[in-house]
This record gives structure tokens, sequence and C-alpha cells, in this order.
């Protein structure tokens, strides 16, 4: 057996469904299919029994203990050479696997990962956050990819292969509960491994369903990456400070429009409870120096909008999209942003020793 397709769920039978579904149409077949119920009250179990004629498909159930110790427990009841890791809310294009055999066959490697698209059936929405997930104007550089800001590529665990071998070694994933495919990535690269990037191995990701769970998916991200660099010291990257440079530059050019605003409305104000018009020099100055404020204030983050519309636009061919995504990335990388200065007070300069997760509920509910 040469791959074993690991898959932890939590309540997404119908996302499994089109997961197995693609993988019956899978031009390479050399691999057994491993799905892990993490605690499910809307067990999948069905779902898995209608593909066992199709699939070489094992099912277990077990207690819910989040997806890194799940994938480790699928790891622990397979039989292939590769572990592939896989979220439940991925699809596979038929070429999936066999992108994968052709890139070890041509270089091997010991782990490796791949990019994702969004699939024509996707929501507006989750066009949106796809975009906003792998735009080189947002994260999609620090993420990885063929225009990264790092130079080394982290595999993510919607879409990650490794040597089994190489696996058990290394214990497999972590107990972080976010961040953890992160804490695995590094732990290969210092083992030595070798690790690539395939971009041809591609999965179509839906990610969240609504901006607001993507906002608690992004912030808790945030945080992770402080929790990361904890564990890891050396680990934290100039590229990685970027949402929050971006945070806090929003913060302060909106601050600047208001207190801009406030000047040209104090202004006016002023002006219109004047008895003379020539004494008016001084309120229209601060008209002047009000409008001028909020027009500078704005313009970067206006120009930094028209590219996303622009760019969004273009690639989804549709405007509609393309507005979305704006709201998408601002929202990436402020939630990012937040949750990154969030973690680095609270354990950098207040000293808390624990690691830290904003929302603990489960963000797939």
């Amino acid at each position: 057996m040469k791959y074993s397709l690991i898959i932890p769920v939590f309540n997404r039978p119908d996302e499994v469904e089109e997961l197995l579904q693609s993988l019956t149409l899978q031009t390479f077949t050399d691999m057994e299919v491993v799905v892990v119920e993490d605690g499910s009250s809307i067990p999948c179990e069905d779902v898995v029994k209608r593909y066992a004629r199709k699939l070489d498909v094992k099912y277990f159930k077990k207690p819910n203990s989040g997806p890194g110790p799940s994938r480790n427990y699928g790891a622990a009841h397979s039989q292939g050479e590769f572990l592939i890791i896989l979220d439940s809310d991925v699809v596979l294009p038929p070429g999936y696997l066999a992108a994968v055999d052709e890139e070890l066959q041509k270089a091997p490697c010991d782990a490796f990962g791949g990019p994702d698209r969004a699939h024509a059936s996707f929501t507006p929405v989750q066009k949106a956050i796809n975009y906003s997930m792998t735009s080189f104007f947002t994260t999609g550089g620090i993420r990885g990819g063929r225009k990264q800001m790092d130079k080394k590529f982290y595999p993510r665990s919607f879409n990650m292969g490794i040597r089994a071998s190489l696996y058990r070694q290394l214990d497999g994933f972590s107990e972080m509960r976010f961040g953890e495919d992160i804490d695995f990535s590094i732990r290969i690269y210092e083992s030595g491994a070798r690790c690539r990037l395939f971009p041809e191995a591609w999965v179509w990701h839906k990610r969240r369903t609504d901006l607001k769970k993507f906002f608690k998916q992004v912030h808790n991200s945030g945080i992770a990456r402080i929790n990361l660099m904890k564990r890891h010291p050396g680990s934290l990257k100039l590229v990685h400070l970027l949402p929050a440079l971006f945070t806090v530059a929003t913060m302060l050019l909106l601050l600047i429009t208001l207190l801009s605003l406030t000047c040209a409305v104090l202004g006016s104000l002023a002006l219109s409870s004047m008895p003379k018009p020539g004494c008016a020099t001084g309120p229209m100055c601060l008209i002047y120096l009000g409008m001028l404020g909020t027009a500078l204030s704005l313009a970067p983050l206006a120009a930094f909008s028209l590219i996303i519309l622009t760019d969004s636009s273009l690639r989804n061919k549709s405007l509609h999209i393309g507005a979305l995504s704006v709201k998408a990335s601002f929202i990436q990388l402020i939630g990012y942003g937040t949750g990154f200065l969030r973690a680095w007070w609270l354990r950098c300069v207040c000293g808390r020793n624990e690691e830290l997760q904003a929302f603990k509920n489960n963000f797939y509910k």
C-alpha cells in the first residue's frame, strides 16, 4: 500500500460524502482511506459505508480531542508507505494522487504539501475567503506557494503528505488545537527531512462558510504564531509580523481620519457662527487641514482595497466576489493581526506561560 489518506471529521457528513466521491474518481488508486470520527454528534458512518465497495476505506470512532490527536489515531491504524493528511472540507481533482506520485518519482522527499483552489460551486463568500487566504497581496506569500515570502515551504494539514516512518519517528501531531500543522512542519525540518511544495497536487478547499467563523479561525491562527514562537525559538520570521503591522497601520490611519474629520467639523461650526466673513481664515484652515488629513489617511486603505478588488474580480470573473474579497482580506489580516498582538502582549509582555486560545468552542459549529 503506497498511500494512506487520513481524514479526521467533526459533524460534517455532507462534506465527507463529497470528499469520498472525489476519491472514487482518482486515476491513481494504490491507496486506503482512513476516516476518524472525532466525537461527532452527527456521524458520517452511513456515508462511509456507502463507499465500502468503491474504496478501501476504514472508519473509526473516538471521543472528541481535536484534529491533531485524531490524525494520530488514524495514522496508527494505517498501512501506507506515505500518509496524506486531508481536511474533511476538501475535494480532490481526479489527478491529485497521480500528481503526488509523479512528484515523488521525479524528486523523492520525506514530506510535502500542495496548494488549494476555489471550486466553481463554492458560494461567493467561500470564493472571497479562498482569495484572501491564497493571494500574494494578503498572506498567501507567508503561507507558502510559487511566490512565497518565506524561503521554506511549511505544509498545512488540509493537504499534507509525509513518509509514514517519519510521522511515527516524530510522534505525529502535538496536542496544540491551532497551529499544530506548523508545529509539525517545523519539527519535520528540525529532523533534517526533505520537505517541498508539490504545485500540481492541489485541492479544492471550502474553508469557512461565513465571515464570522472566518474571523475566529484567523484570530486563533494569529495567537498560534506566538505559541509556536514560544515552542520553537527562532521560528518567528519578519514576514509573520506583516498582518500585525497592517493592523496597527490601519488603526492609526483610521484614528487620523477621525481626528481630521473632527477638525473639519469644528472648522465648519466655527465658520457658520462667525458674524463677519473676513475673519474666516482660521476656520477655513481647519477645514482644509481636516480634508487633507482625511484624504491622505484614507488613500493607503483605498489603494489596497482597489488592488484586492481588481485582482480578485479578474481572477474570479466577478465584481461581486471582488468586493467580498476586500472585506474578507481586511478580516483575514486584522483578525490574524489582532490575535498575534493579543498573544504577544499576554505571553511576551505579561509573561503568561500557558498557550493561549481565544475561541475555545469549536468554530466549525
